[in-house]
């Protein structure tokens, strides 16, 4: 959860008072607050927000249905953003602009005769009025809109959106409140409102312009501290407030690519550490950036090694892990950490998890889980003492459902969300059988089936699973208990896959043999969905989903 969105959309919030177009809203506000029971301003208030809160979660729902490229998003963002300022600059484009709007004025004005005397009616009141406002409020509310729908999960999207509403909200109760007394103070914007209108055109233009030169604002609030470096040098993105020493490598199954490594002996190198485990899809995709990393800055005095810390027990088999380095043409160290002592070591917890080292040992910045590519980058570049940015490569990332289902195990030492009914077996075959119908994120089985520890293995041809989902992108961690490959045929929604086939599942069917991450549903957008997989034989393992 980002807490630097959630502030910055109150503050955007508290930054509408000073909009020029707040001008034919307070009027109602104060008529209709004036106009009723002490209660009656809560009411209003209360209205307020909750309108621009709905409105701003049915924008972020929308784009989730549609599947949207959050980049795409953000840079329509600053074209509309763009636009506005225009329109603020120009006098003849404001005319027409409020012409555009004047219906929502003229709404605004039969609210201000409404009668009511309790919270009720202030609250049916209030929420008219916002939505009368919602035009008005463009810029502020785009880029707050940008903020909600970048934000990973429903939860941190509702909180940007709250924290903007109160925001909002707070001026307008302080209005509504003292009464007719504030009306006297709003001379001075009225004989100055296309001074006042184009000021704002010319900071939405500037704002506009911060933005698009790539420039990081949260950092100036997540690192208060920092010291400016001079023209032309980088500085530490984000770096720890107080750095520590590296912890030490610890017994280490094999090393690959590499003889055994120590941090006493890599002093004077920039370390990279990233905790990675071959069957997470997470890991995985940020092994573009590692890899790239590597080839560039490997000569100019940077190691990355990568700790293969095991979650599943096939993780541990150095044919698997090194068939994994194959395919992923990784070239730098990678430590096989079987008995997760390394990982213990530096007190990690999660898969991915990135640590910085300078050429002293120190510990000096962390990220965990995707993203931050061109920060990490950045301070790659900083520690080799390079003066300049680089352009980090794009990859694409997962794709975030509003509602998506979360990664679900299927053995049952950490599965949740089995269906149907009917108890699972432990350590035992046994039999079962779809249930008629499967509520969301809940998964089935039909036919023998053995539930393990930390997996499911079929037990005969034709063994099936079934998976109710909502997501782009459905893995599985799949494997073969015999010596041959497993057949697995993949339906969706009770029909061949056709176009929505994952890269893993051509034609539906996926050739299932060492133990790994497979793909197989791509729908190209976020969408619900009923996933259903069946066995040709014996032998077939299933771990967990994941999706993105």
């Amino acid at each position: 959860m980002n807490a630097v969105d959630i502030g910055l959309a109150f503050l955007e919030g508290l930054a509408l008072i000073v909009s020029p177009c707040i001008l034919p809203v307070l009027p109602l506000v104060l008529a209709t607050s004036v106009d009723g029971g002490r209660r009656r301003p809560y009411g209003i208030i209360i209205g307020f927000v909750l309108a621009f809160s709905l409105f701003a979660m049915a924008a972020r729902e929308l784009v989730s249905l549609l599947g949207l490229d959050l980049d795409i998003v953000k840079d329509a963002s600053l074209v509309l953003l763009a636009l506005f300022g225009l329109v603020l600059l120009s006098e003849k484009l404001s005319e027409k602009f409020s012409a555009l709007t004047q219906g929502a004025a003229n709404l605004g004005n039969d609210l201000a005769s409404t009668r009511g005397e309790g919270l009720l009616s202030g609250i049916a009141i209030g929420a008219l009025i916002g939505l009368v406002w919602t035009p008005c409020a463009g810029p502020i509310l785009a880029a707050v809109l940008v903020q909600v729908i970048r934000q990973e999960t429903e939860l941190a999207g509702n909180l940007v959106i709250l924290s903007f509403g109160i925001g909002a909200g707070i001026p307008m109760l302080i209005i509504a409140l003292t009464g007719r007394k504030i009306m006297s103070k709003l001379g001075f914007f009225t004989r100055h409102a296309e001074a006042v209108r184009k000021g704002f055109g010319v900071l939405i233009l500037l704002a506009v312009a911060y933005i698009a030169s790539g420039a990081n604002i949260e950092s100036l609030f997540m690192n208060a501290n920092k010291v400016e470096a001079p023209r032309g040098e980088l500085v530490l993105e984000e770096g720890l407030g107080q750095p520590y020493p590296a912890p030490e490598f610890a017994e280490i199954a094999a090393w690959e690519n590499s003889p055994p490594l120590t941090m006493a002996g890599l002093r004077g190198k920039v370390v990279l550490v990233d905790f990675w485990t071959y069957s997470c899809i997470n890991c995985v995709r940020t092994l573009p950036y590692l890899t790239d990393w590597d080839r560039k800055y490997r000569d100019m005095g940077l190691v990355i090694v990568g700790v293969h810390s095991p979650e599943f027990e096939f993780e541990k088999k150095l044919s698997n892990v090194r068939a994994a380095i194959a395919q992923h043409g990784i070239r730098y160290p990678v430590a096989q950490d079987n008995r997760l002592s390394t990982w213990l070591n530096f007190r990690n917890r999660y898969w991915p998890a990135h640590y910085l080292i300078d050429k002293q040992g120190q510990v000096v910045y962390t990220h965990f889980g995707e993203g931050q590519y061109d920060v990490t980058e950045n301070n790659i570049r900083y520690l080799l003492g390079l003066k300049e940015k680089s352009e980090t490569i794009r990859v694409e990332g997962p794709t975030f459902a509003s509602g998506q289902t979360p990664e679900t195990y299927l053995g049952y030492a950490r599965a949740d969300s089995f269906g149907g009914g009917e108890r699972p077996s432990l350590d035992a075959q046994a039999s079962y059988r779809f249930p008629a119908s499967l509520g969301s994120d809940e998964w089935v089985l039909n036919g023998r089936w053995r539930v393990e520890r930390e997996r499911i293995v079929g037990g005969e041809k034709g063994a099936a699973l079934r998976l109710s989902f909502k997501a782009r992108k459905v893995f599985l961690v799949l494997g073969a208990a015999g010596s041959k490959p497993v057949h697995v045929t993949i339906r969706l929604n009770g029909e061949p896959v056709g176009s929505n086939a994952g890269k893993d599942a051509p034609a539906g069917v996926v050739t299932v043999g060492r133990n790994t991450l497979y793909e197989l549903i791509d729908q190209k957008t976020p969408k619900s969905g009923l996933l259903e997989i069946k066995a040709d034989s014996p032998g077939l393992e299933a771990y967990a989903f994941t999706f993105g």
